[in-house]
């Protein structure tokens, strides 16, 4: 098994954990002086877990922020800082909203990435759920915020993802590209009958890829520079996949899933529908490889003292920010009234842990937590500590130290064998 971390990058002295400091200084995203003290904790954390030996480093795509949340902005830039900081670590946006991207300039930003980092980029996709800004940055497409609920909405955004993400697999895998969609009326080039005109003809005739002019000179084709440092391309993830027609289009696409459903059972039935799903493609997975799950983790020497650190923060801005948008259904139990939403108050850390969204405990707790999932998938590939309340809430010595007792007391236990 492998481990990573999932940041969602959070301005320090935001949300309801430090109400006085985020109204003092509202819009606190757009205060200078506090998104420098984000980037100097994802800095350390980002150093910290290359280090102690994490084998990832994942964020998400999320804009508008102004409350200062999820403030990664543009995670190919972030993580290009940070691949510059660390050594070993592979860096994964999770992921690259689609439906708000220009394909080419996506697959171009893409291919730099994994050249500065020589091949330590993974890169997550995905179709972004939050109407405030995907709704702005989708209009080009008409693709607004995915509801995973079957509408005509979501539906739209489900194939906008499609045809740009085939689009830029054509652009890192072809020498020349020459595409027409009429999903997304997007032609390359354009004019499609080619672009008159071009002065430096001779030139590209003799240095240029092979197509890319007629007879006439006209540019019937691009070539889309560079391409990756990895052939054909990065392997590609998808972060929180909980419909199932995101799971079969992910083992169609040989996409790897990273699911956020609690119980254990429910993980073991979407890797077993991405198993099947990917056989009939021709890739034979055991049940759980290629194939990531994400739990908040909070260790401390006894468990009581981990729910008393992580469990006074967390929970309470958990439930005021991602319970609006549906997060809290994941807290739902077997004895819950169906017809009743989940409400903020039974978002507190013990239900947390009862329906396995968190693991807060010693280290022998955590172990027994993911022992809990390998019984039912053996070969789960990924294990993710989403680290959500943790930076910009917890001192920045407490993730540190966090981090560090998964990584020496945790993480040796699943490297060779499993926890008894």
């Amino acid at each position: 098994m492998k481990f990573a971390i999932f940041l969602n990058p959070q301005i320090p002295g935001s949300g309801y954990a430090a109400e006085e400091n985020a109204r003092a200084r509202r819009p606190i995203g757009r205060d200078t002086e506090s998104y420098q003290r984000l980037l100097h904790e994802v800095r350390e954390i980002a150093v910290h877990a290359d280090r102690i030996g994490f084998d990832a480093l994942m964020m998400t795509e999320h804009h508008f922020h102004s409350e200062g949340m999820e403030f990664s902005v543009n995670p190919l830039m972030f993580l290009t800082d940070l691949a510059a900081r660390t050594e070993r670590i592979l860096l994964a946006p999770l992921g690259l909203v689609l439906p708000a991207w220009d394909p080419i300039r996506a697959a171009e930003d893409v291919a730099l990435l994994d050249q500065f980092s020589k091949g330590r980029l993974r890169l997550g996709v995905a179709r972004g759920y939050q109407n405030r800004w995907m709704n702005v940055l989708g209009q080009r497409w008409q693709a607004a915020a995915a509801r995973s609920d079957g509408s005509s909405s979501d539906n739209r955004n489900f194939d906008v993802f499609g045809e740009v993400l085939k689009i830029m697999k054509m652009a890192w895998t072809q020498e020349t590209l020459r595409y027409k969609s009429d999903v997304l009326d997007y032609q390359v080039p354009y004019p499609f009958e080619g672009i008159e005109g071009w002065p430096a003809t001779e030139w590209t005739r003799t240095f240029g890829a092979p197509d890319e002019l007629d007879d006439e000179g006209r540019v019937q084709a691009v070539s889309v520079c560079p391409r990756p440092y990895q052939n054909p391309h990065p392997e590609l993830w998808q972060p929180f996949t909980i419909s199932d027609r995101s799971v079969i289009r992910a083992a169609q696409e040989d996409i790897m899933p990273w699911m956020f459903t609690p119980n254990p059972d429910d993980h073991a039935a979407k890797a077993k529908l991405y198993q099947e799903e990917s056989a009939k493609q021709g890739r034979n997975y055991k049940l759980g490889e290629h194939t990531g799950i994400l739990k908040i983790v909070g260790i401390a020497d006894t468990t009581e003292e981990a729910i008393n650190t992580y469990g006074k923060k967390i929970p309470k801005d958990f439930a005021a920010f991602f319970g609006p948008f549906g997060y809290l259904e994941v807290l739902r139990k077997k004895e819950d009234d169906r017809h009743e939403p989940i409400s903020p108050e039974k978002g507190d850390v013990r239900r947390m842990n009862d329906v396995e969204m968190a693991l807060f405990g010693s280290p022998d707790d955590v172990k027994r937590g993911i022992q809990r999932m390998l019984d039912r998938m053996p070969d789960l590939e990924w294990f993710g500590l989403y680290m959500q309340g943790q930076q910009g809430v917890l001192p920045l010595d407490t993730v540190k130290r966090n981090l560090e007792l998964f990584a020496t007391k945790v993480i040796p236990e699943f490297q060779s064998t499993t926890f008894g």
